[in-house]
């Protein structure tokens, strides 16, 4: 278990390279923007593997890889909102 989640997160980095920030680039409205893009893309690919491999048209290591970059997006997701969610949780907690 432990290999296949360091596989998926060596192939998750390598398809969505780092890149940084630009000023004057639109600021946080963009770059969520540009990660719930991202977001969509993986899944939208991982969709049309599926399907590839159903049809036999593609290889059932690809369906592999693109199934694991889904979770490991997902999982990302996952935490992000939780940890968005504990931040607004604090915020309401504090004396005005």
């Amino acid at each position: 278990m432990e290999l296949k989640s360091l596989s998926a997160v060596q192939n998750y980095t390598s398809a969505k390279p780092a890149t940084s920030p630009v000023e004057g680039e639109g600021g946080p409205a963009a770059m969520l923007k540009g990660i719930a893009g991202d977001f969509a893309s993986t899944l939208a690919k991982s969709e049309q593997v599926a399907q590839s491999t159903m049809m036999g048209n593609a290889d059932p290591h690809a369906l592999v890889q693109a199934l694991a970059q889904t979770e490991l997006a997902v999982e990302t997701a996952v935490s992000v909102r939780n940890k968005v969610v504990e931040a607004y949780q604090e915020i309401l907690r504090m004396p005005v």
